[in-house]
Order: structure tokens, then sequence, then C-alpha cells
């Protein structure tokens, strides 16, 4: 059943404040069901702080992650605004637009854009 994988949130950012995001595939070893996720937060310096959380965690819950790249949010919670940019050194640009859709189904009345600027 997807149990497990309906307990993992979709979307876990920081309320608040510019900050580096992954994208992150979750799959069922074996190729079953998979969703990607979106994790984001100012505490990692670096992208891979983020996976280095997310994956183990993960892990317990009988998935395998890979990162499909990462950017920066800028949330601004006071407007109601989403700004997805920027790119990963590590990971490579993430696909924006994948992570804006995302993030719709969970900011519902946010005015949610991307671009590929860097700042």
């Amino acid at each position: 059943g997807g149990g497990a994988m309906a307990a993992v949130r979709e979307v876990e950012i920081d309320p608040e404040g510019t900050f580096k995001y992954i994208l992150v595939r979750l799959q069922r070893p074996g190729g079953g069901e998979q969703r990607d996720i979106v994790r984001g937060t100012k505490a990692a310096e670096f992208h891979n702080h983020i996976f280095e959380k997310v994956n183990p965690e993960m892990e317990k819950l009988g998935y395998e992650c890979k990162c499909l790249g990462g950017g920066k949010i800028d949330h601004n919670s006071k407007d109601k605004k989403i700004r997805v940019f920027g790119l990963s050194t590590g990971y490579g640009k993430a696909d924006h637009s994948v992570t804006v859709e995302i993030l719709k189904k969970v900011y519902t009345d946010y005015e949610i854009t991307w671009s590929d600027d860097k700042k």
C-alpha cells in the first residue's frame, strides 16, 4: 500500500527567507511507486547537507533517494510569494518548474514563480 509514501510530506521548507533547496526522487527498490519531494532550509550551508539528512530518513521508510538537482527558494510568507531560482554546484539545476508544481500543492494560495536567474 501507499501508506508509508503518504506519510512523507511533499514539501519541507523554512517558513521565511532565502535558502538552498533540493528536489529529491523517492523510489521503491525494484521500480515501484515513485514521487518527487522538495526540501530546503537555511540551516544547510551546502545542498548536500540537505540530502545527507533526507536520505537516511527515507531509507528507513524503504525508499531509494536520488537528488534531481537543486537551487534556491525565496520564501516571503508575509506577501505569500515563493520564488525558485539558482542551481546547485554539486547536483546541478533542478527542474524548477517541477518544484513549483509540488510547492503549489501545499502553498495553494501563494504566488509561486521560478527563473534560471542566479540571484
